[in-house]
């Protein structure tokens, strides 16, 4: 190798400020997305306080981690080489659906609703272990990586959608009372990063659906921004006197 040559140099250096930027990109990306994973917690001390999951569903954290299974098992060098930082923040993410799951059961007052919980969580590792099986089993290492990949794109894209229901819900009470702010920025920072982070790899996987994350991310945001701005706007009107 002619480290003489100026022109390889530069490629060099160049290949070697895109690595570090990727890295910061995935790094920056687990971050956020563990602010993600633990800003349920509030619910759920109030379930252990109160002894009662309520009228919470467990139906959201059941998904969540049948999602963080399938992009994990796709970050893993199993499926996909390089890609590492995805199988650690799903890793995560899924130890954290677990164990909010797992109060869910313990302090489900109806037995029918545990045993309804406890079969779905049965059932999600049923069908990712059929996931694990048939592409290990069935596909060469490109066809397993492009069989994954589509089940990760298809689950997240279903999860980045699921905020659509609360944008409908802010425009029709004109409230951002249910969309809290940090939770929006949470999610539109990780998909950001997670966009760049695909983008650096050219991984077409990664980067659509944190694609659609990010325009969602940027759609959640400025409904905040202009119905909180329009909510103090209103508070400052000056009251109106009807006199009699």
């Amino acid at each position: 190798m002619d480290w003489g040559n100026p022109s390889l140099m530069n490629t060099v250096a160049d290949s070697s400020y895109r690595d570090l930027c990727c890295y910061g990109a995935g790094i920056a990306g687990n971050v956020f997305a563990f602010v993600l994973f633990v800003s349920p917690l509030p619910t759920f001390k109030r379930i252990v306080r109160n002894g009662s999951t309520e009228q919470f569903s467990a139906m959201p954290y059941i998904y969540s981690l049948l999602n963080c299974l399938i992009c994990m098992w796709y970050g893993l060098p199993f499926v996909s080489y390089g890609v590492v930082l995805v199988a650690t923040v799903n890793s995560i993410g899924a130890a954290f659906q677990l164990a909010y799951t797992a109060v869910f059961i313990a302090f489900a007052a109806d037995p029918k609703q545990r045993l309804k919980v406890s079969s779905l969580l049965a059932g999600v590792f049923v069908v990712f272990g059929l996931i694990m099986y048939v592409s290990l089993e069935l596909f060469d290492h490109k066809t397993r990586q492009i069989f994954v990949g589509y089940l990760s794109v298809a689950s997240l894209i279903f999860m980045f959608a699921s905020p659509l229901s609360i944008i409908n819900l802010v425009i029709k009470t004109k409230s951002v009372e249910y969309m809290p702010f940090y939770l929006s920025l949470s999610m539109f920072l990780m998909s950001v990063s997670f966009f760049a982070y695909g983008l650096l790899l050219h991984d077409f996987f990664i980067y659509i659906p944190n694609g659609i994350g990010t325009v969602l991310g940027i759609t959640q945001l400025l409904l905040y921004a202009y119905f909180s701005k329009r909510s103090k706007e209103e508070a400052r009107l000056p009251l109106l006197v009807t006199h009699t």
